[in-house]
């Protein structure tokens, strides 16, 4: 499930801490695991947590209390919707309110042909830009105003199908 490659890049994470601390490469460890298989499973988990000697139950803890982590397959396209406050009160609720219309989903879901899935999240430090979205924990998006979620979402569409 796991590949050589990709422990050797658990290693090379670890090899960031002192010795008796390779535990601190948890978080990097998940952040491989999603980028190689698109989530982390519970099995990967387990592997995470062998790999670097500790409890499994403290390998989930971390992949459950950050929503950066995928707990279950996701779309192509992970689409994290900012729905804290500040990004609230300056539209956020209507952004996610206006892609649960224009994919047909509700937050949570992924559309039926498994391309995009679309979630709320917490602060992602942009508030400033709100309403604020997240394009595959890697690309922000600014100042999302409805064409521009619709421009967003005809783009990945486009993209998904090249």
């Amino acid at each position: 499930m796991i590949s050589e490659s990709t422990k050797a890049r658990f290693d090379r994470e670890v090899a960031k801490f002192p010795a008796d601390q390779k535990q601190s490469a948890v978080m990097a460890c998940l952040a491989i695991v999603q980028q190689e298989l698109g989530w982390v499973s519970p099995e990967s988990e387990k592997i995470v947590a062998d790999h670097l000697g500790m409890a499994p139950m403290a390998v989930h803890e971390v992949t459950t209390f950050y929503n950066m982590y995928n707990q279950k397959p996701v779309g192509k396209f992970k689409l994290n919707v900012c729905t804290n406050l500040p990004c609230q009160l300056r539209g956020g609720a209507q952004a996610l309110a206006h892609l649960e219309h224009k994919l047909g989903i509700h937050a949570g879901e992924t559309t039926p042909d498994g391309l995009i899935t679309l979630q709320p999240s917490e602060c992602q430090g942009a508030c400033a830009d709100a309403p604020v979205l997240l394009v595959n924990d890697r690309h922000m998006c600014s100042f999302m105003s409805h064409d521009k979620l619709d421009q967003l979402i005809d783009g990945l569409h486009k993209a998904g199908a090249a």
